[in-house]
């Protein structure tokens, strides 16, 4: 693997051919159904806060699901001889999207009324976790897995977690409230929990898996 100082060399050099690489059309689809989410309340009559948070987060899981398809990457078995680290060949992929979301959530934030609007760092609290989730699950998928674009079955699970959540998820535990709930402060604690073992998961599954040991000579 390439010492710091061939990081140096090397990352300023991948950035190109990574960029190419990169799921633009998968984005670029999350993006649009995301924004598009985003501004149901201001094309309702009379918005209410609960629809309004709703209408956020799922937009936010629409720009995660476009997240998911993130790490997919059609000459993985090819770039895996690469001497730089997965870790850092994801981290590139993600540094590179980043402005991108920031953006992106910026716009979704204001197509919302501001009289309905919820609080900001609240809901990116809960943005942010879903595109952990969804970067982690693809982490997870290509460090467990051969395939070269995991992503089509990380955004399904994605999906289809965000559906069954809200209706299995313990409700002495309640993470999907509304503004102005009492428990909404208590909800955002445990919202920051989940992002931070997202995260966690998700640097553990960045690592290069351990190498099988061939059977001993006799």
């Amino acid at each position: 693997m390439a010492g710091p100082a061939g990081l140096r060399r090397l990352v300023p050099a991948l950035v190109r051919p990574v960029a190419r690489t990169l799921p633009w059309w998968a984005l670029g689809a999350g993006s649009a159904v995301g924004l598009l989410l985003a501004a149901l309340p201001r094309m309702t009559q009379d918005p209410s806060p609960w629809s309004t948070v709703n209408a956020l987060r799922a937009s936010a899981v629409a720009f995660a699901v476009g997240l998911a398809f993130l790490l997919d990457d059609p000459a993985r078995h090819t770039t895996a001889a690469v001497p730089t680290r997965r870790a850092v060949r994801h981290t590139l992929r993600l540094v590179l999207v980043a402005p991108v979301a920031a953006l992106w959530w910026t716009a979704a934030l204001l197509l919302v009324p501001p009289s309905v609007r919820p609080p900001a760092g609240d809901l990116t609290l809960e943005a942010a976790t879903a595109v952990a989730l969804a970067l982690a699950g693809a982490a997870c998928a290509v460090h467990r897995s051969d395939s070269p674009r995991p992503g089509q079955a990380v955004a399904g699970a994605l999906i289809a977690s965000a559906v069954v959540a809200p209706l299995l998820w313990p409700e002495r535990w309640p993470l999907f409230v509304a503004p102005g709930d009492d428990r909404w402060a208590a909800a955002h604690d445990r919202w920051a929990v989940l992002l931070g073992a997202a995260v966690l998961l998700g640097a553990v599954c960045s690592a290069e898996p351990l190498r099988r040991r061939g059977p001993r000579r006799a």
